[in-house]
């Protein structure tokens, strides 16, 4: 689960980590009270979970009174859109918050290394840009530490990792502050993710979060009441709405063929084989354990209504799930939906070979029916026009 800025900057600051003083605004008349009793001169920021939010005329500073109302009302106006241009998120809240003098930008973050099997912080002199960015023209300007859970992030541990970013002295023992309360957000917290982009230094020597970036794991709701207010929140992707819905695991992507899968290892190794094959992936969706006529429906639905979609992609493993189950789930569920694009449909596992028959069966320009992932994954990518 995704938070807004603000609410990162809300949850960080259960836990001590320094933010700067705002507020979050749906309306001018809000933006406006807030700025009025924190001052000026003070940024107004687009709360949309998208980055690039700031090339798209969502983050502006506003020096006065009038400033800050014709700021408000164009950034409650827009829509941002990601980098294909093809998504877009509607603005409905802003965050208001006092503009900071800084010195120098940092990056911050808490995840898990799941080859590693621990967790893994990363901290940068170079903050301010996308750490990937970093990553691929500077790798050597991130500092990594390897955290075992069962242990944890010992001070000792914590001050040789700040000191191998070589972040200017002033910063360091600031730094070390914040990182320790990061930490508790990223543990306690029960986040998958815990960033600050940019931690910023300022002229006073003083280190806190300008940016907050905080995905919550939803494994842990359950200890976690509080997180009923973040449900619901606006993804901006009418398609991952629409899944959710059906309680389908999908995530959207911007290639052309649409991707059916169960099990999300083998739904993430289709969209790598479509990639490999040259095409590109329009989704990721997981359809789970039951690949029945209902549940294939469901998930067609979603693919169908996804107009950059030209070939549907049904990649099936049968372990307990059934092949000619599978198979015959997919012919009572072509004859349900009015699909726009054709099926390519690779079956393996248990009765595949009665699976497969079922399908040869009613095969046609729109059901094909290939044996193996490769085969399968070249034959979607070539209907597909090579995207």
């Amino acid at each position: 689960m995704d938070l807004l800025e603000y609410q990162g900057k809300q949850y960080f600051s259960k836990y001590g980590v320094p933010v700067s003083e705002g507020g979050a605004a749906e309306t001018v008349e809000q933006a406006v009270e807030i700025a009025e009793r924190i001052g000026y001169p003070a940024v107004i920021k687009a709360q949309v979970l998208i980055g690039g939010r700031g090339k798209q005329g969502g983050v502006k500073i506003a020096n006065n009174l009038e400033e800050l109302k014709m700021h408000a009302e164009n950034i409650l106006k827009l829509t941002i859109y990601d980098r294909t241009g093809t998504i877009g998120y509607p603005v409905k809240v802003v965050w208001i918050e006092r503009a900071s003098d800084i010195s120098e930008e940092y990056y911050a973050s808490f995840t898990l290394d799941r080859s590693q099997k621990k967790h893994l912080g990363m901290l940068s002199a170079e903050g301010g840009v996308e750490i990937e960015v970093v990553a691929e023209n500077n790798p050597d300007a991130i500092s990594k530490i390897w955290i075992d859970p069962v242990v944890g992030l010992t001070d000792e541990a914590l001050t040789a990792w700040v000191k191998a970013a070589k972040l200017n002295p002033k910063a360091e023992q600031g730094t070390i502050d914040i990182l320790r309360k990061l930490y508790d957000v990223y543990i306690k917290g029960d986040a998958s993710l815990a960033e600050i982009n940019p931690l910023i230094l300022t002229p006073e020597g003083k280190v806190h979060a300008l940016d907050a970036k905080v995905t919550l794991d939803e494994a842990a709701a359950y200890r976690h009441p509080e997180w009923a207010e973040f449900v619901g929140l606006d993804s901006g992707d009418e398609r991952e709405r629409a899944a959710a819905e059906k309680d389908l695991q999908y995530v959207g992507l911007d290639g052309s063929v649409g991707i059916i899968a169960n099990g999300a290892g083998l739904a993430m190794s289709t969209v790598d084989i479509i990639t490999q094959v040259g095409g590109k992936a329009a989704n990721f969706l997981d359809i789970g354990g039951g690949a029945n006529a209902d549940r294939m429906v469901d998930a067609l639905t979603v693919i169908n209504d996804d107009p950059a979609v030209k070939v549907i992609f049904i990649n099936i493993f049968g372990g307990i799930t059934r092949c000619d189950d599978v198979a015959n789930g997919i012919v009572q569920a072509k004859s349900r939906v009015n699909l726009k694009a054709p099926l390519v449909v690779r079956l393996d596992g248990t009765n595949a070979e009665l699976g497969r028959k079922i399908l040869v069966d009613n095969a046609s320009d729109t059901l094909i029916m290939k044996p193996d992932m490769l085969s399968a994954a070249k034959t979607a990518v070539a209907m597909a026009g090579g995207n």
